[in-house]
């Protein structure tokens, strides 16, 4: 017998032997359980329409910014003079039409989000604007040989709350550190794989090594009202000095009144 395991049936045989009348022995740390599948794993209901409602940034939100504007969004000198030669129509005459609407600038783009669950590990996010489709991957990793997309591929995890030291759960990583002072109420998504796009309309570049990543934090309004909060955090060394962040808020509605798919828009 290996000294290993000696030790280990030996440790046990003398807590179990020690252990007060009644007790239940120690659980000896084991390999971390297999992840459930996204969907059951899932501590809120994401599904359903959802609108958000412009509360701020309508000069770069309900408009489209006129050329030069790039106030607010880091950007590196190299980003500035690429800005400079944004022009729609160009985009237009290329089949560009969709670069303001790739997963690191979609979610600030006014209208409606139908997210449902296309399997146990799929989370589908489907905007009307653009007409988009946006899918979160659980228990999955990227492909090496992934192409190019506006939407990429998304990584996908349901953030788990702080738990104690010595938690043996601990060892299950999530996709990023978890936040202090979470409940699990939030779903945390990583995006690359990306085509270059804009920012914002005007032609605020990102690259295709732009990483995303992605916060949503779910809350319901004393009044019974349901939003839900997504913080955008946007890396790109080539075009941004330090990461952009945004947050933007989604109200669900009843039904879908108002869902209006329309295509990508330079204008």
């Amino acid at each position: 017998m290996k000294k290993s395991l000696l030790f280990t049936v030996l440790f046990s045989a003398v807590m179990v032997a020690q252990a007060p009348q009644g007790a239940q022995p120690p659980v000896l740390p084991g390999p971390p359980p297999q992840a459930r599948p996204g969907k059951t794993a899932a501590p809120v209901d994401f599904t359903g329409y959802w609108v958000s409602p412009v509360m701020e940034d309508w000069r770069w939100r309900m408009v489209t910014p006129v050329k030069g504007d790039f106030a607010s969004v880091p950007i590196t000198a190299e980003a500035f003079k690429e800005g400079q030669n944004w022009d729609p129509a160009k985009d237009e005459a290329a089949g560009l039409q969709c670069k303001a609407y790739g997963a690191a600038a979609v979610m600030r783009v006014p209208g409606r989000l139908h997210i449902t669950w296309q399997d146990d590990n799929t989370l589908k996010i489907e905007t009307d604007a653009g007409t988009q489709t946006r899918l979160f991957h659980f228990n999955s990793k990227a492909p090496a040989n992934e192409p190019a997309s506006w939407q990429g591929y998304s990584e996908a995890n349901w953030e788990r709350p702080v738990r104690g030291e010595g938690d043996p759960r601990n060892d299950i990583p999530p996709i990023f550190s978890t936040r202090t002072g979470t409940r699990g109420k939030s779903l945390e998504v990583v995006t690359t794989h990306l085509r270059p796009g804009y920012l914002r309309k005007n032609g605020v570049p990102y690259s295709d090594n732009a990483r995303v990543e992605e916060f949503y934090d779910y809350h319901k309004a004393p009044n019974g009202d349901e939003w839900f909060t997504v913080t955008t955090v946007v890396h790109d060394a080539k075009y941004l000095n330090v990461p952009f962040i945004t947050s933007t808020d989604f109200k669900k509605q009843r039904d879908a009144a108002g869902w209006n798919p329309t295509p990508c828009s330079t204008r």
